[in-house]
């Protein structure tokens, strides 16, 4: 056992900082939970960008999700300051006694000193000099050698302070809530779509190295239509994932039920645990399904599937053999086109699906 380990039982609230994309603080969830199962009494906070609150919001271990605003920036400094100064009196209210710090923000150093929170844990990285290390009373190092899941990173400040998660308690928890799965519910209803009655996919990516050539995800959409699946298509309300969209339907015969756009994070929710198979890359929404114990089939490329996989559901992930990968590129050349994700065929997803799908 450590010798500096946190002793819950005297502790009560925690604040949980991640601020970074919707995949990532998705990827937290089991942090919460964990600290929840093993000290019942504990209210436990979260602070995370507001566009990224829907993946938390709702979550059972959480008792508030503190939100920063990045668009803050873009409102004049007077009107920053004063948000800043807003949230920074609603965490001081609340009065911390540990603060877990799960990115490299200054933030986590900079709020960690200001609330006065005499216990901390966050990533050893001494590069980042004397203020960084002075403002935390523990670390947890960053992984080298083989790679390990995010989530088991994320777990690793709770095992830092001597809080070890039991298997179960390793998943992932996203809730869409009741009044968003009975509108998604009657929404497929309308387009004659039953639940787990369709194949949802999600083809794009906010970064398009991670996306499959549209001309494949159009053929792949044909061939199970041709199959008999009804497909329904989702897409973030983003210019570039839309064109996309366009251009992976545009030549098909036969229609599909099209969300692009027009969805929220709970909604995207909803609709992946009533799909019966997800397909997608390596993005937030492959995640989200995941969460829903959705099965998956999801193509990487330049990133890495031990550290970004679908956790903890049936799954297919698909690679190329190119020994490059995962190269972390902004495509080949940065080019924005990965080859390697164009050299899985549509053979190879079309196995992976029809595998999936025949286990029980």
């Amino acid at each position: 056992m450590l010798n500096d380990a946190i002793d819950l039982s005297g502790l009560h609230r925690v604040l949980v900082i991640k601020l970074r994309h919707h995949g990532d603080v998705l990827l937290t969830s089991p942090v919460f939970s964990v600290l929840k199962n093993h000290a019942p009494h504990l209210e436990v906070d979260a602070l995370v960008y507001r566009d990224t609150a829907e993946m938390l919001n709702l979550h059972p271990a959480i008792a508030q999700v503190h939100t920063i605003d990045r668009n803050w920036k873009k409102q004049g400094l007077l009107r920053q300051v004063r948000a800043e100064g807003q949230l920074l009196s609603c965490l001081r209210r609340r009065h911390y006694d540990l603060i877990i710090h799960l990115t490299e923000h200054n933030r986590g150093a900079w709020l960690t000193r200001v609330l006065d929170v005499k216990r901390s844990v966050a990533r050893k990285m001494p590069a980042r000099g004397r203020f960084w290390q002075k403002s935390f009373s523990h670390f947890y190092p960053v992984p080298r050698g083989n790679p390990r899941h995010t989530v088991e990173f994320n777990l690793d400040a709770l095992r830092r302070i001597g809080v070890y998660p039991h298997e179960s308690e390793r998943e992932l928890t996203l809730v869409p809530g009741d009044a968003v799965a009975t509108e998604m519910r009657q929404r497929l209803a309308r387009e004659g779509v039953a639940e787990k009655g369709f194949i949802h996919i999600h083809p794009a990516s906010r970064w398009l190295f991670k996306c499959w050539p549209a001309s494949q995800m159009t053929a792949l959409i044909r061939s199970l239509q041709n199959q008999g699946y009804r497909i329904v298509v989702t897409a973030a309300p983003d210019d570039s994932e839309l064109r996309m969209v366009r251009e992976i339907l545009a030549p098909l015969e036969q229609g599909v039920v099209d969300f692009s756009g027009q969805l929220n994070l709970k909604q995207l929710a909803a609709v992946s645990a009533m799909a019966k198979l997800f397909i997608g890359m390596d993005s937030a929404p492959m995640h989200i399904a995941a969460a829903m114990k959705t099965p998956v089939v999801v193509l990487f490329g330049p990133s890495g599937e031990k550290e970004w996989g679908p956790w903890q559901v049936p799954q297919r992930v698909l690679v190329s053999s190119h020994t490059c990968r995962p190269c972390g590129n902004d495509g080949c050349g940065g080019g924005k086109v990965s080859e390697c994700l164009g050299a899985i065929s549509v053979e190879r997803v079309l196995t992976a699906v029809s595998e999936l799908l025949r286990q029980p």
